[in-house]
This record gives structure tokens, sequence and C-alpha cells, in this order.
């Protein structure tokens, strides 16, 4: 199987496996009501899939959350082909005392690369690890919470052209706001390269990320959402920053007593580097504890 028809498959199992899920959520009849209140491990078996759907919404929620988020860029390289990220993003609450709770965030992404002939890049691997911790108050207040922590870049990338191979760290935060039917704030963070060198073949980085999001959710565990990962990569030459404008939509449903989160959506990029993506087509499969 070429390397297309791989990149290709994986993203149309995720389309099927979405409509197939979505499907059988139509036929299923809300059996938990909501009640506003926030959603922990002990609850969720009994919350409403709205209730579920908020606390999932909240980057440093109470959940275990196991993710799989597949990206397919369009126009990418200076062929203007199709490169596909599916990033595992496994997210676990750590719950050091009544106050306080340590939210472990990690992305680990697989990635399939178009041609960048003549110039070489790897058609597939893996790009560099990230890990987040926030530590966050255990209670929010008057529905704002908010968390703060490191990010360390792991250099897992299989080849050069992936990543780095040189470690990152940096300093990471967010806030947010929680209504009956809203769940907002922002995510910001910046990594940088402890070491490695400019020149021909550099594996020194400063890449700066702030992800404003809003959902909303209008009942029986349907929502919208917009959350644009705005970045700036700092030692890229050019056009330096990434900037989406679009969204998403979606739904929590139970598998047997699972709740599971389903969303698909695009993104066009406003500012964009000479060779990234025009537009991104974004679903996501997301198990929910």
């Amino acid at each position: 199987m070429t390397t297309n028809a791989k990149k290709y498959g994986l993203f149309a199992t995720v389309l099927a496996g979405f409509a197939l899920c979505l499907a059988s959520a139509q036929a299923q009849e809300a059996e938990h009501p909501d009640t506003g209140a926030r959603v922990t491990h002990d609850t969720i078996d009994k919350a409403g899939e709205t209730d579920i759907a908020k606390e999932s919404e909240n980057p440093i929620g109470n959940l275990t959350i196991l993710p799989f988020e597949n990206y397919t860029n369009f126009d990418v390289g200076p062929h203007k082909g199709a490169q596909n990220i599916l990033q595992f993003e496994p997210v676990v609450p750590l719950h050091i005392n009544d106050d306080w709770t340590l939210i472990n965030r990690a992305i680990v992404p697989p990635v399939w690369n178009p041609s960048y002939a003549p110039a070489h890049v790897a058609s597939f691997g893996l790009a560099p690890i990230e890990y987040e911790g926030f530590f966050s108050p255990s209670h929010s207040v008057d529905g704002w919470t908010w968390g703060a922590g490191p990010v360390v870049q792991i250099p897992a990338a299989t080849s050069p052209t992936l990543g780095s191979s040189v470690w990152g760290l940096g300093p990471t935060a967010v806030l947010v706001k929680t209504t009956d039917h809203i769940v907002a704030g922002v995510l910001i963070n910046n990594v940088f390269s402890l070491g490695g060198h400019e020149g021909p073949h550099p594996n020194r980085y400063s890449q700066f990320l702030v992800e404003p999001f809003i959902n909303y959710n209008f009942g029986h565990g349907w929502f919208i959402a917009t959350a644009p990962l705005i970045t700036d990569n700092q030692y890229a030459t050019g056009t330096k920053w990434t900037v989406p404008v679009g969204g998403v939509g979606g739904r929590i449903i139970r598998v047997g007593k699972l709740p599971v989160k389903l969303s698909i959506g695009a993104y066009y990029n406003v500012v964009r580097p000479e060779y990234g993506a025009t537009w991104t087509l974004q679903s996501t499969v997301a198990f929910i504890f």
C-alpha cells in the first residue's frame, strides 16, 4: 500500500467510524439528566451527556480523556500535497489533595508527509512528543478556573525532517470560564530548545502557541466549537505565523456506559508559511473516563 493510500485509508476509517457512531447515537435517548454540576470520575456514570461535554471541553477538567485527533492538511509543500497527522492526546488528572490537581497532558503525533522533491522529507514517522503539566485549583470560583505549569518537548522524532533532536522546555498556562451553555478560555505556551544550533540543518527552536477556544452546548450532548491553534515558529524563515479560522461540531454519545466524544470540522489558514497548509479537515474520537 502506498503512503498516500495509507494516509487516506486512515482518514477514511476515522470518518467512517464517526458516521456509524453518530448514526447509532441518533436513535439513542438521553437516559441521564443534565444538572449543570461539574462531572468527576465518581459521577460520570450518572451524569448527563451535556455535563460530560462541558467537563471534557475544559483542558483542566476532572476527567481522564483518551482522544485521537486526525488532521488532514491540504496544499502542503512545494507540490501542494496532503499531509496527515494523527495525534494521540491523553489527559490524566492527578488529585494531589483536596485543593490542588495536576492535569497531565501529552501529544504523540505520527505524521504522513507528501513529497517535497527534490528535497527529501520522511514520508512517515513520529514527530516530537509534547508533555504539559497544569497545576490547577480543584474547585472553580464563579465558573472560573486556571492552570499553569511546564511544557516539555521530548526529541522522539524518527527523522530530522520531522522535528528537532533537542529537548525543549517552557511555560504553559490556561484560563477557563464555564457557564450554562458555554466553555471558553485561552491556552498559551512557548517551548524553547535546550541548546541546538542554527545554520543549514538547524535543530534550535522557539515555538509559541496560543489557542483561544469557545464551545457552545445545545443539550443532549450536541455542541459546536472553535479552537484555532495559532502558532509562531520564531526561527523559521519567511512567514513565521500560522493563523487558522474555522470550527467543529459534534456530540457526546455512550457506547454501553462509556462516554465517547465525536466531532468533525475544518479550519482555513488565513496566515501561513510558504509551504504550510491552506486548510485542514479535523475529526476527533475521544474516550472519556
